[in-house]
């Protein structure tokens, strides 16, 4: 199991709730020296970027990721993504089923590691309507705070520039992470952005629909925006066409 996170501003757990996570969930402060003394936080990344991407698909990945995006962004364009590692091969799916939207996914570390597999996938089918986000915190954040490989040195757009893709780019604040994503949305070319983000939720509420809910709500999205047809009622044998 990895290392948990200990240093001078580890607090016990104060729940039992806590206890069974190994943290506590109000009032733990994480160690700086696990996340290399990174400043940037993931809500103002998206706050940031909120109001740039218009009608596009977005792939979330679960946690607090999801909650700050639809906080900002609230739209039925939004597809939370519950199984980790996947939030970047269904958006490469979508990418691909409809090259002409432009298609986003919100990743976080220990989602992408699970899958990095999907890096070079995506290189291969090079969508041109992709960009590939990364809020890189160091740990596993909805899961106790147990570090990941990151928090000991491994660099995802080294990772990504490694398999092929040419647009990889790393980005260590605010202002870095917007121009990047900005200049991505204006070249419509297959980008993996990486941000270096502290641990921690933005103070949002939390996602709003159930699995399902979210799921057909994406889709009738869909159907609407592009004028075609995912989900059908089924049709009884004995009903005829009049």
């Amino acid at each position: 199991m990895a290392d948990r996170i200990t240093g001078p501003d580890w607090q016990e757990p104060c729940t039992p709730r806590c206890r069974l996570l190994g943290r506590c969930t109000k009032h733990l402060t994480l160690s700086k020296n696990v996340v290399n003394h990174r400043s940037v936080k993931r809500h103002e990344c998206l706050k940031e970027i909120a109001d740039l991407v218009g009608d596009a698909l977005v792939v979330v990945c679960v946690g607090g990721t999801s909650s700050e995006w639809n906080a900002y962004h609230p739209s039925d364009g939004n597809l939370r993504c519950w199984t980790l590692g996947l939030t970047s091969s269904i958006a490469l799916g979508m990418a691909l089923g409809l090259p002409q939207r432009r298609v986003i996914a919100l990743d976080g570390d220990g989602s992408l590691l699970m899958n990095l597999c999907g890096l070079p996938t995506a290189m291969r089918k090079k969508p041109k309507n992709l960009i590939h986000v990364v809020f890189d915190n160091g740990i596993y954040e909805s899961s106790g705070g147990t570090k990941t490989a990151t928090a000991d040195g491994v660099d995802f757009a080294a990772v990504a520039k490694g398999v092929g893709i040419k647009n990889a780019f790393s980005a260590s604040s605010v202002s870095e992470f917007k121009n990047l994503f900005t200049d991505a949305l204006a070249r419509w070319e297959h980008t993996f952005i990486c941000a270096r983000v502290e641990p921690g939720r933005g103070e949002v509420p939390p996602w709003p629909w159930p699995d399902v809910e979210n799921k057909y709500r994406f889709s009738r999205y869909v159907e609407q925006t592009e004028g075609i047809s995912i989900f059908q009622a089924r049709i009884p044998g004995s009903w005829k066409k009049g």
